[in-house]
């Protein structure tokens, strides 16, 4: 017998993804319902072969369904998520809203499995951020080996990390670059984002620092170990799809490079490639569509005792959101509900 899983958001770019790995990864469902708004109701949305139309979720009942997989925003999960919760399905959320709440897990699969039972307290799990995710991934091998001190982390996010309304703001701000009597303000972002990086995303608070960069710090430090010391600078770039990072890391103990290269090339969610060579690295537009986070450019870093950099990509659609949110759902069902 299969669970009975519920999409909430399921017209959006996540949540579409989210359909689409279900399906990739076969995922044992003896019911799937695709759940939106009521400007949404009826629209049609893919699930492995078959097709399927979304549903009210003002009116849904998450009676008898498992688990239900949020990707909306904060305000409305604030409404939908606990109605879900009571009703007994257990929700998995993109979101923001509980990633900081104490009694609700944060989990990433490859990095801290064992949390997985916390999830009753409020019967939610939450799924971290998506530069967060793929650099908890790269940092927790290397953490177990020689535990990190400090992380220094820039990164490159695409706009796709902002929505349909950001894609769509690249994309007819690049048609425009090649037609002027075409200008395209913006709006999404706070500034042209063609041609353009903004070291910008998400609002400026007390300290200089933005939300993202302090999501980054904060999560870092409840998935892994609250002793890492993390500084972040989060820059939005002219890429659809994938977020880059350039991480360098300080060890308490020494840890080579080349150690550190067969560690990242033995764990769990991570490809290495990293040849010193033209090309010899993965860029953003080479992960699109994959499961894996990418690692290339580790060497040491000689400007420290014990140091290294590292170049990490992954599909921030995947990993940074869809596919973490589908992989708590099979660790759930390995570990706790063991009903497929």
């Amino acid at each position: 017998m299969g669970y009975k899983i519920a999409i909430v958001g399921a017209t959006g770019n996540v949540g579409r993804e989210m359909l689409n790995i279900l399906a990739e990864r076969q995922f044992p469902a003896d019911e799937i319902v695709a759940l939106a708004s009521r400007k949404s109701l009826g629209t049609e949305v893919s699930f492995g072969e078959r097709t399927l139309k979304t549903r009210d979720l003002d009116t849904f009942d998450f009676t008898g369904y498992d688990m239900a997989l949020f990707a909306i925003g904060s305000e409305a999960t604030k409404q939908y998520a606990p109605k879900a919760a009571k009703a007994g399905c257990v929700v998995i959320d993109n979101s923001s809203l509980y990633r900081y709440d104490s009694q609700v897990p944060l989990i990433v699969p490859e990095v801290n499995p064992e949390a997985i039972t916390e999830y009753s307290k409020k019967n939610i799990i939450a799924n971290p951020n998506c530069s967060t995710a793929q650099m908890v991934v790269a940092l927790k091998p290397l953490h177990d080996r020689a535990r990190i001190k400090r992380v220094v982390v820039s990164t490159y996010q695409s706009v796709s990390g902002a929505g349909k309304d950001g894609i769509d703001e690249l994309w007819d701000q690049t048609k425009s670059i090649y037609n002027p009597t075409d200008d395209k303000p913006a709006k999404k972002f706070t500034k042209q984002i063609a041609f353009n990086v903004i070291p910008h995303i998400d609002v400026f608070m007390e300290d200089g620092s933005t939300k993202e960069e302090w999501k980054m710090v904060a999560e870092t430090k409840k998935i892994m170990d609250p002793q890492i010391k993390v500084t972040a600078t989060c820059v939005r770039v002219p890429v659809f799809v994938g977020h880059s990072e350039a991480i360098n890391i300080e060890f308490e103990d020494f840890l080579d490079e080349d150690e550190a290269r067969d560690i990242l090339r033995e764990a769990p969610g991570i490809m290495v490639v990293d040849k010193r060579e033209d090309g010899g690295y993965v860029t953003p537009i080479e992960c699109v569509g994959d499961f894996a986070t990418f690692i290339s450019r580790i060497r040491q870093d000689s400007t420290i005792d014990n140091g290294l950099n590292l170049w990490c990509v992954s599909d921030n659609l995947r990993k940074g959101a869809a596919l973490n949110a589908v992989q708590i759902a099979e660790l759930l069902g390995n570990r706790v509900l063991k009903k497929g």
